[in-house]
């Protein structure tokens, strides 16, 4: 086989092409036929005959966020369950991952649970502890399909439910005392390099809700930035509920302001972009001059 690759790419580029194609078809056919075809129809199987399921996810905390989306669709007919595992290790390498060498710590896990288990639409959420799982959402791991999209839609393609994503997913009462915010949180991991936040020293009334060092480092652009350290992902996302619009890039918190629809903006990343807003005042930016006009026309 190597051999009549070499032979191709030396003597007919042409078939050489059309071989690599072949062969790339031939790999997916057996890894699709290597089990992951049972996994999907086993799935499909027990959302038709179950009254009641439970599903499990071992992070980012934000794909868990953009996995309620299918759960609550689901909901309108079955029973939910949902268990969140902690220290289930990364098995791909990750540049300044929060979590270190897991997907969530269980701090981390301790810190959702209490936005997970405010919504109605979940019968009963906890940490996993080797309890019965149906519907193991980490599938979408292994699936052979561009991660950089549209990460809310990965579920639909491991159950077979497709969901509105222009509706809301998340319940929550505003915050008490933090209100009318622009809201911000920039991880340092997937940042845009075409912008800048510089400009945003021209507005009042700016918060930051991410890392301490993540702020840290947007508070050398941004020295009005102001620092709230959030006691859960609850309390985050009522900061969210309350602010008077949103700025963030790919990371925990943009899903969360996508699944309670506040207005919002999102940095888009050209590398991956995996998220898009859906429904109303919604926005996605990958240059300057498009960022500033969004965050004037929030301001209003």
């Amino acid at each position: 086989m190597f051999i009549k690759k070499i032979f191709y790419k030396i003597t007919n580029l042409e078939k050489y092409n059309d071989y690599k194609i072949n062969l790339a078809i031939q790999k997916k056919i057996k890894w699709y036929n290597s089990g992951i075809q049972d996994q999907i129809i086993d799935i499909q199987k027990k959302i038709e005959n179950q009254n009641e399921l439970s599903f499990l996810h071992s992070g980012h905390s934000g794909d868990i966020v953009d996995s309620l989306a299918v759960i609550k669709e689901i909901s309108k007919t079955h029973k939910c369950n949902f268990y969140i595992e902690s220290n289930k290790p990364i098995d791909v390498k990750y540049n300044k991952h929060p979590a270190g060498k897991v997907w969530l710590t269980e701090k981390m896990v301790n810190m959702m649970l209490p936005l997970l288990k405010r919504q109605k639409y979940i019968h009963n959420v906890d940490i996993y502890r080797d309890q019965k799982i149906d519907i193991d959402l980490n599938l979408f791991k292994e699936l052979a399909m561009n991660l950089g999209l549209c990460s809310r839609r990965w579920y639909f393609q491991v159950t077979g439910i497709h969901a509105d994503l222009s509706e809301v997913t998340l319940d929550v009462e505003p915050h008490r005392e933090i209100r009318n915010k622009i809201v911000i949180q920039r991880s340092a991991r997937r940042n845009n390099y075409y912008i800048n936040y510089k400009f945003l020293k021209n507005y009042n009334n700016l918060l930051f809700i991410g890392l301490k060092y993540e702020y840290e480092l947007l508070k050398k652009e941004v020295p009005n930035l102001e620092f709230y350290d959030c006691s859960d992902f609850l309390e985050m996302a009522s900061i969210i509920k309350s602010s008077k619009f949103f700025i963030g890039n790919l990371s925990s918190c943009y899903p969360i302001a996508e699944g309670l629809k506040v207005p919002r903006l999102l940095e888009g990343l050209e590398e991956f972009p995996g998220m898009y807003p859906s429904g109303k005042n919604g926005y996605e930016f990958f240059f300057q001059c498009h960022f500033e006009k969004w965050v004037k026309h929030l301001s209003k």
